[in-house]
């Protein structure tokens, strides 16, 4: 049994792969989390403490970090500032948190030899365009367009050259737009699920013509397990599930999941700097590692989705009204 050391993980993704290696391998977890806005300590309720332990703090915290790695075999770095719109509002958190954390947590598993694994996202690439056919791989210059997608490529850079000049040993995954169990009402899928669950008419930026590619959030958890296995030291692997929607296609099942007509939805402004098109080769992560997504089925997978916000709107209900009114002050 191994432990390990997983940051950020009170949110959406690291909650999720928190719980995923309790139920599938005999690890033992420690999670560091500021609990900022995103970061939920009730999405760690009910998991056995015999194998779990939760530290609330913060990864610019030198010392703070120093100790847990040093008592760790593994360190997963989910901690993040990962919401576009608000890294256009006020971008020194994202510098603050995905650069100077991602160094602090470097320099700490250089110190401690330590295994490290780097989550991060295809927003380093910057986006594509609509009729164009080809998908990121991990050749793909990077070519990031916003404050948070930009600090993420510099953690990522970041990384690369303490494997190379210091020997840490490292690996890095970039991965498509999650969705699922637990995830902040700000994002897309559950912003729209909870605006018609509270009565709200759901918003699409511009003519919702924008592409992502969606993934599970269990999956994404899978395929990181899979990394630290088997995965190559100094390698970056893509995570992708062949999910491609775009923003109009998914809430339109959304709306059909909640049983509403799929045109009770309001179009607002769009974005500055909108990414057009994400896609996702998952290639070497597949023929390499042996990795493949179980949720094939994207519109099974929102509806298990809806379901989960119907049945746990305590969890949510708390965020709702900040949230609305952090969008709502963002649009004056």
């Amino acid at each position: 049994m191994s432990r390990m050391l997983v940051t950020g993980g009170a949110g959406f993704i690291g909650s999720n792969f928190v719980h995923y290696i309790l139920e599938n391998t005999d690890h033992h977890v420690t999670v560091l989390d500021k609990l900022t806005y995103a970061g939920n300590r009730a999405s760690l309720d009910g998991l056995d403490a015999a194998r779990f332990s939760f530290v609330r703090g913060d990864i610019t915290d030198a010392s703070a970090v120093d100790a847990l790695v040093a008592g760790t075999d593994i360190v997963v770095h989910y901690a993040a500032e990962s919401h576009n719109d608000n890294s256009l509002d006020d971008p020194r958190p994202f510098l603050d948190t995905n650069i100077v954390g991602t160094y602090i947590l470097l320099e700490a598993v250089r110190r401690h030899q330590k295994r490290f694994h780097h989550v991060s996202t295809d927003e380093v690439y910057g986006d594509l365009e609509l009729d164009d056919p080809s998908r990121f791989t991990e050749q793909t210059p990077y070519n990031p367009s916003s404050p948070y997608s930009s600090t993420k490529a510099g953690s990522d850079l970041l990384v690369r050259a303490w494997v190379r000049s210091f020997g840490v040993q490292a690996t890095i995954s970039n991965c498509s737009n999650n969705y699922g169990p637990r995830q902040h009402v700000e994002k897309f899928i559950p912003r729209q699920i909870t605006n018609v669950l509270t009565g709200e008419r759901p918003k699409l930026y511009g003519d919702g013509l924008n592409v992502r590619d969606w993934i599970h959030a269990a999956d994404h958890s899978a395929a990181v397990l899979t990394i630290l296995e088997r995965g190559h030291i100094g390698e970056t692997y893509l995570i992708g599930a062949d999910g491609e929607k775009n923003n109009r296609e998914v809430m339109e099942l959304i709306l059909t999941a909640l049983g509403q007509p799929t045109d009770a939805y309001d179009h607002v402004a769009e974005r500055p700097g909108h990414d057009v098109r994400y896609a996702i080769d998952s290639t070497k992560l597949r023929t390499e590692l042996g990795w493949m997504p179980q949720f094939s089925n994207f519109e099974v997978g929102i509806e298990a989705t809806v379901q989960w916000y119907r049945d746990n709107e305590d969890w949510w209900q708390p965020q709702k009204a900040a949230t609305e009114a952090r969008y709502l002050s963002q649009a004056r």
